[in-house]
């Protein structure tokens, strides 16, 4: 299969001479297993680079902290970001932290790769080679999915932009040591002081 480079940087957008099929994408992930990639609704591939020590540190606590809540509070599970949800829209994305509740969602439950769900609470962590707008769109698609809470957190700006269901735009947090959890992470607190290093 041939692709066309829609641009090079970070992430890089692939096209395509069709749109990519749900299925021809978990081939394409299945035959390049050092690859992480993302579909979106139209069909494009999305290449995510390595990220750098920084970020992977960071990803790391935000990981940590939400797996070690998920099992203290024992409503849901955590995931870390090789997890690909297929959404309603019919992307594939992968956040850097999900969580899904039981009720949702249970381990060995036989669901595939074809299974749509959105998972009830992501976290994107922007990486210094990230642009903002394409994150802060991403965003949008997590919610307009079906995400009910969503936090990007930018350690150089030192801000959370917090996106909920019918708001039209995020509340954001600036300078915070802490953002807290709400419905359906309530009880959840992410200590910033180590992500803010």
């Amino acid at each position: 299969m041939q692709f066309v480079l829609d641009q090079l940087g970070s992430p890089l957008r692939v096209t395509p001479p069709e749109p990519l099929s749900v299925e021809a994408f978990w081939q394409v992930s299945a035959e390049n297993p050092n690859l992480r990639l993302e579909r979106e609704s139209n069909g494009d591939l999305i290449v995510m680079t390595p990220t750098s020590r920084d970020t992977s540190f960071r990803n790391s606590e935000i990981n940590f902290e939400l797996a070690l809540w998920a099992r203290q509070d024992g409503r849901g599970y955590a995931f870390e970001s090789n997890a690909g949800y297929l959404l309603p829209d019919g992307s594939i994305l992968s956040p850097d932290a999900s969580w899904i509740s039981s009720n949702r969602w249970k381990p060995n439950s036989g669901e595939g790769y074809t299974t749509i769900l959105a998972p009830d609470f992501v976290i994107e962590l922007r990486s210094k080679s990230d642009r903002l707008p394409p994150l802060q769109q991403k965003m949008q698609t997590w919610i307009t999915n079906g995400v009910q809470l969503a936090w990007l957190i930018d350690p150089e700006r030192k801000t959370v932009e917090i996106y909920r269901p019918n708001q039209p735009h995020p509340d954001i947090q600036e300078g915070h040591t802490a953002v807290y959890g709400e419905s359906p992470v309530g009880g959840f607190i992410l200590e910033l002081s180590r992500i803010w290093q």
